[in-house]
C-alpha cells in the first residue's frame, strides 16, 4: 500500500463553480482552472502572465462521447486564451467550456520546458485515448538537457496526479491486466506513480444463446473488459443510449470483427460501470451487477461486492 498524498484546493471566490487553484506538497507546479464564463476574471490572475501549459476542454461538436481537448503552451497564457476566445471564423475555438492552466510557483519554467511538456502531453493524451485531441500531431521536441528532461518527466506525473482530482481524466492511463482472457491473470502493469493496486477477482459474462464470453476485472474503481473478450456483432437495442458507446468502440477499433460474426476487444478497455461494460458485450442494455459473475465461484458481481462491504464493516476500527 502506498502512502497518501495531500492536494491543496482553493476556491478563489468561495464558489465550487468558479476559479479553483490546486497545489501538491513538494511540487513547484501551480494549477488554475475555471469555466469559460469566468475567463475575464481568470486572465487577470498573475498566473496567466507566466510561462505555462494549458488545456481547453469541452464537448465534441461531432458527437464523440469523449471530451475534446486542446493542449497548448505560451510565454503569456492570458494573451493566448484571449485569442482562443475569439469566434472561430476569427481564429478562435468555439468548442471549449473549461480551461486549466499549469505554471510554476518558482517561475522556473522556460519556453523550452513548456514546448517539451506540450509535446509529451499531446503524445500521452493520444496514447491514453480518453479524449479526442483538437491538436494535430505532436511535434518531437528534444531540445532539453538530460537533467531538464528528468525534471519535466516528474512534472508531468504530478500533472497526471492532480488533473483527475479536478475532474479531468484524459491523461489517466487504463491499467493493463493481461494479454488475453485465456491466460492466467497477471499483476497489473502501466500503473500511475504512487498508485496502489486494487484488483477484483476475474469476472466472466456469458450471452449463452450467442456463445459470447467476455472477461473483466475492476481495477482502481474502473471496470476493465479484457483484451480478447467477445461481444455481439451488432447493436440490437435501438432505443438505448449505450448504442452510441458501442458505435464509438467500433469506430475507434476497440471492437473489431473476429471473422465469426462477433466483435472482439482488441485491447483492455475501461468502462465507468459494470452495466456499460455488459451492454457493450451484449449489444443491448444489460444489468452488469448481475450479468458479470466471479469466474471461480459463479457469484454475481453484486453479491461479491456486498460480501466485500460486509467483511470490511465487520473488521475492527484501527486508530491511525
Amino acid at each position: 500500500m502506498t502512502q497518501g498524498r495531500s492536494i491543496r484546493l482553493f476556491l478563489v471566490d468561495g464558489t465550487p463553480n468558479g476559479l479553483l487553484t490546486a497545489e501538491i506538497m513538494n511540487w513547484t507546479g501551480h494549477v488554475l482552472t475555471g469555466p469559460r464564463s469566468r475567463l475575464s476574471e481568470l486572465v487577470q490572475r498573475p498566473e496567466c502572465g507566466r510561462t505555462g501549459i494549458y488545456f481547453l476542454v469541452g464537448a465534441d461538436p461531432e458527437g464523440d462521447l469523449r471530451p475534446l481537448v486542446y493542449i497548448g503552451e505560451s510565454d503569456d497564457v492570458a494573451t493566448r486564451l484571449k485569442q482562443h476566445n475569439r469566434p472561430e471564423d476569427k481564429g478562435g475555438k468555439d468548442f471549449w467550456e473549461r480551461v486549466c492552466l499549469i505554471t510554476s510557483k518558482d517561475q522556473n519554467l522556460t519556453k523550452a520546458h513548456v514546448k517539451y511538456l506540450e509535446s509529451l502531453l499531446i503524445q500521452k493524451a493520444g496514447a491514453v485515448g480518453r479524449c479526442k485531441l483538437a491538436n494535430g500531431t505532436a511535434h518531437e521536441y528534444v531540445g532539453l538537457p538530460e537533467s531538464d528532461r528528468a525534471d519535466m518527466a516528474f512534472f508531468i506525473e504530478q500533472v497526471r496526479t492532480v488533473l483527475p482530482v479536478l475532474g479531468l481524466d484524459f491523461l489517466r492511463s487504463t491499467t493493463k491486466i493481461s494479454p488475453s482472457p485465456g491466460l492466467e491473470r497477471q499483476a497489473p502493469t502501466e500503473l500511475e506513480p504512487n498508485q496502489s493496486v486494487s484488483v477484483s477477482p476475474r469476472l466472466k459474462m456469458e450471452v449463452k444463446r450467442q456463445n459470447i464470453v467476455a472477461f473483466a476485472q475492476e481495477v482502481e474503481g474502473e471496470f476493465v473488459v479484457l483484451e480478447g473478450s467477445l461481444a455481439r456483432g451488432e447493436w440490437i437495442d435501438l432505443k438505448h443510449n449505450y448504442r452510441h458507446l458501442y458505435k464509438q468502440l467500433c469506430d475507434e477499433g476497440v471492437l473489431v470483427d473476429d471473422g465469426n460474426g462477433f466483435k472482439m476487444f482488441t485491447r483492455d478497455y475501461g468502462f465507468t460501470s459494470p452495466s456499460s461494460a455488459a451492454a457493450a458485450v451484449a449489444g443491448r442494455a444489460a444489468n452488469g451487477r448481475v450479468d458479470w459473475k466471479v469466474e471461480a465461484t459463479g457469484q454475481t458481481y453484486a453479491d461479491w461486492q456486498d460480501q466485500q462491504v460486509n467483511a470490511a464493516a465487520a473488521m475492527p476500527n484501527e486508530s491511525v
